[in-house]
């Protein structure tokens, strides 16, 4: 038969429910009205057991439906990350690095006669070995 247990419970639910009702109502007389009233019952569950919406179940299409009707905001208004900002904010850190870099490398020029902190470091090494 190949039905799914969801399937399988559904049945059951609805041949549980619409027995009795199609049982409750014949006693009324009429036929007709016993079998409509079956049906009005088992129905949903059939529905309920059968659909499916792109793999999803019936709550699940109904649970999505009710949240992007009810409870979500009407508008939502469509946001992006800028990368193109964090592009140019780079550079610009980029850029502020090198400046420091030159400002420190100029000052050590200045300051030191031509001669950087790391060449008077060699310097002096280079003068305790010979000692």
């Amino acid at each position: 038969m190949n039905l799914t247990k969801r399937q399988i419970l559904c049945f059951g639910a609805g041949a549980l429910i619409g027995v009795p009702v199609s049982f409750l109502l014949k006693s009324s007389g009429n036929l007709s009205l016993a079998a409509l009233g079956m049906m009005a019952v088992m129905l949903p569950l059939f529905f309920l057991a059968m659909y499916e919406k792109d793999g999803q179940p019936l709550e699940v299409v109904a649970k999505h439906f009710y949240e992007a009707k009810f409870k979500r905001p009407k508008t939502r208004p469509y946001k992006t990350k800028n990368y193109y900002a964090l592009l140019v904010q780079q550079a610009d850190v980029e850029m502020e690095v090198n400046r420091i870099v030159q400002n420190r490398k100029k000052q050590e020029r200045q300051s030191g006669a031509g001669i950087s902190i790391t060449a008077a470091i060699t310097r002096q090494r280079s003068f305790l070995r010979r000692v």
